[in-house]
């Protein structure tokens, strides 16, 4: 008998039917001699909704208090999935994530996980009950609720199954597995049988959206094998693990994220020091910057431009209007219609001409590079938001079809 851990998101338990269908998957592998815990998230759009009746009430309300109410969604969840395995004859016991041992840190909204004490889950899958546990939250040492921000069902489920040494995780999403790009909008998207944590990682980091980079970090970390997989269809997924069975594959998949504005600092004194002053004042507010460019001097200035989340810009752009005056930079300058588009691959790495290929296919399209920026595994290049569909479909051509 092994230990099975199972994520199901919000569209996989948004209704009625859904729920049925999951408690299905979820008592058949009990049925097979395993003990499951099911890590679940609110249904549907129930987080959107509460984040939405929250502003009515207070425009700014507090983090804590916004963790207090976003908590509530996974409750919902875990109880009536609970239910509906009753109905159907199985021993069931549902916990927030607090009863189920999450401890985590005080940064509300986006807390990290500091341990998971195992001795409820234990105990209740020696009782061989199956487990249903609320995903995205814990509590901290003030035993105030925290919620793991996006993708914190995901990290949820892989930290149980690192604290329970359990034989496989599954996280079950709308899609049958990992694609080589997003099926929605690359028409010969190919699904993959596997794909190592470093790919993965660098994926998710860069806007594939079926995983979330924290949870797969920490899969890599307590070497935790993953499988994304249908929830809507019984076939098998993407095994996402350290080394794969097959030949590497040149690039792995090619993504594209939104979420990304461009900052620019216009006319910077080129003199030492800098650039440290601009970016430590970015870190001291917990920033995260991705690609850099620099210019060369010229008549004693230079430009640095860099890329941050839209929703990280205002704050950005705050900052830095507090040491403009004092660094001597002429104007900041912020672009948000701009787009990521990335390729990831473990094959670049004995592999030449990958950056000529994926430049010749954006050339070929007549899309014009703003910024590019390169890993061992990874290329990404900044371009305007308007071609980035058409971009994500040229490059993928350039290498898949």
């Amino acid at each position: 008998m092994g230990i099975v851990v199972q994520k199901f998101g919000g569209t996989s338990v948004r209704d009625k039917e859904r729920l049925f269908n999951v408690a299905r998957i979820i008592t058949e592998t009990y049925e097979q001699s395993n003990s499951v815990v099911a890590v679940v998230s609110a249904q549907g759009d129930t987080t959107d909704d509460l984040i939405e009746k929250a502003a009515e009430i207070n425009p700014s309300p507090s983090k804590r208090e916004m963790d207090v109410l976003l908590s509530t969604g996974e409750q919902i969840s875990i109880s009536l999935l609970a239910m509906a395995i009753e109905a159907m004859g199985y021993p069931v016991k549902s916990l927030t994530g607090w009863q189920a041992g999450f401890f985590t840190d005080s940064n509300c909204g986006s807390a990290r996980i500091h341990r998971v004490d195992t001795e409820r889950l234990e105990n209740e899958l020696g009782k061989n009950n199956i487990v249903i546990v609320a995903g995205f939250q814990g509590i901290n040492k003030y035993d105030d609720i925290t919620t793991l921000g996006r993708g914190g069902s995901d990290t949820s489920a892989v930290a149980i199954a690192a604290a329970l040494k359990a034989d496989v995780c599954q996280i079950f999403t709308d899609v049958d597995g990992v694609y080589t790009a997003d099926p929605r909008i690359v028409r010969n998207a190919k699904r993959l049988d596997e794909i190592t944590y470093d790919e993965m990682i660098e994926l998710a980091t860069l806007g594939a959206q079926v995983l979330h980079n924290r949870s797969v970090e920490l899969a890599k970390k307590y070497n935790v094998e993953l499988e994304v997989l249908s929830s809507l269809e019984r076939k098998p997924g993407t095994k996402v693990k350290e080394v794969v069975k097959v030949e590497k594959m040149l690039i792995k998949g090619v993504a594209k994220d939104d979420d990304v504005c461009r900052i620019s600092a216009i006319g910077v004194p080129d003199v030492p020091g800098m650039a440290f002053k601009l970016f430590s004042m970015l870190a001291a507010r917990k920033i995260n910057v991705d690609i850099i460019l620099q210019s060369i001097g010229r008549d004693g200035t230079k430009d640095i431009s860099f890329t941050v989340a839209l929703s990280q810009k205002q704050l950005a752009l705050d900052a830095l209007k507090d040491i403009c005056s004092s660094m001597g930079v002429q104007e900041i300058v912020c672009d948000d219609d701009v787009s990521k588009v990335s390729i990831v691959g473990a094959g670049m790495q004995t592999n030449s001409g990958v950056a000529s290929r994926m430049f010749e296919a954006l050339g070929e399209a007549n899309i014009n590079i703003q910024m590019i920026s390169t890993s061992e595994i990874k290329i990404s290049v900044l371009i305007e938001r308007a071609d980035s569909k058409r971009a994500l479909s040229a490059i993928h051509d350039a290498f898949f079809d």
